[in-house]
């Protein structure tokens, strides 16, 4: 966006510089100038304290901020099948992991020593894949370091500082697996862009795994007094389920298993891949409520 200086004396006053850094942390984010216009006013500020939680570090973390998930977290939250599907990528596939954290549950893959309990075992063979772990903020721990110089940063790759849109298809490649445990499909303020972004760098038969808490359940079991994180409404601002949305993507399967009686009614969603014309349902943003995750309101476009 072209900055253009103002005319009136006295124009970087301390009352305008909160307005200014907004600004700055909108164009970083990816958002142009038409952010700055309704109907985004209402949550241009909600989106600049989301960034503070993205960068926190130390004490300065959330407590429900969790950046270190194991790979029996991703076990237990992602939709069944996951631990069998990792399991069986070759030496040749590659694992995309959004929302990684300090790369925990990579590195528990890529364990040489497995000390886990049978129950908690997940993808244990011989045979890894190639994996890249992203985050937004750079959390990887000496650990990580240590792993990554035995293996090679060939199989071992850590990608932050920007977010996932803001790679191209030439630095990233393609995947057959890729995963977000509460990453960027529960924190982003571009639903549609992401689900396109992340399918256009599935290979054709990949297949992405994710989940979404406080939201309308497939199954309609859900407690109707929840209070819902992330909304999707139709035109005429009727309720739309977001598996049901998902199903409608061109070139895709999707499948969800709703958990109604977790904390709090959460979809887990794996979506496979079919054929390359991928096209997904356009929806715009109508409320943004910073937190961990944060509150959505999406509205479907016609």
């Amino acid at each position: 966006m072209r900055t253009v200086k103002s005319s009136v004396k006295g124009w970087k006053t301390a009352a305008t510089r909160p307005a200014v850094l907004i600004v700055i942390v909108l164009q970083a984010l990816g958002l142009g100038a038409c952010s700055l216009q309704e109907p985004a006013q209402p949550w241009i500020e909600q989106i600049a304290k989301q960034e503070k939680i993205y960068r926190s570090q130390g004490a300065d973390v959330p407590s429900g901020y969790i950046t270190g998930r194991a790979l029996s977290d991703y076990a237990g939250l992602l939709i069944s099948g996951f631990c069998d599907a990792l399991g069986r990528l070759g030496s040749s596939d590659r694992w995309l992991d959004i929302g990684a954290g300090d790369g925990q549950a990579i590195l528990d893959y890529y364990a040489l020593e497995d000390n886990a309990a049978p129950a908690q075992k997940c993808a244990r063979s011989f045979s890894k894949a190639h994996a890249v772990a992203m985050s937004i903020e750079d959390r990887r721990t000496d650990k990580w370091r240590q792993q990554a110089a035995i293996f090679g940063g060939d199989r071992l790759r850590y990608l932050s500082g920007k977010r996932l849109r803001n790679y191209s298809g030439e630095e990233l490649g393609k995947f057959q697996i890729i995963t977000d445990v509460y990453g960027g499909f529960s924190y982003t303020e571009d639903l549609s862009q992401f689900v396109e972004k992340v399918l256009g760098l599935l290979e054709v038969g990949g297949v992405f795994y994710t989940l979404v808490q406080s939201v309308h359940l497939e199954d309609g079991k859900d407690n109707p007094n929840t209070r819902y994180l992330t909304e999707l409404v139709d035109a005429a601002g009727h309720d739309v389920k977001v598996c049901s949305w998902l199903k409608q993507t061109a070139c895709v399967k999707a499948g969800c298993e709703s958990k109604s009686d977790w904390d709090t009614p959460t979809e887990l969603i794996d979506i496979r891949k079919v054929c390359s014309d991928v096209s997904v349902p356009r929806m715009k943003l109508l409320k943004f409520e910073a937190g961990y995750p944060p509150g959505r309101r999406f509205q479907l476009e016609p």
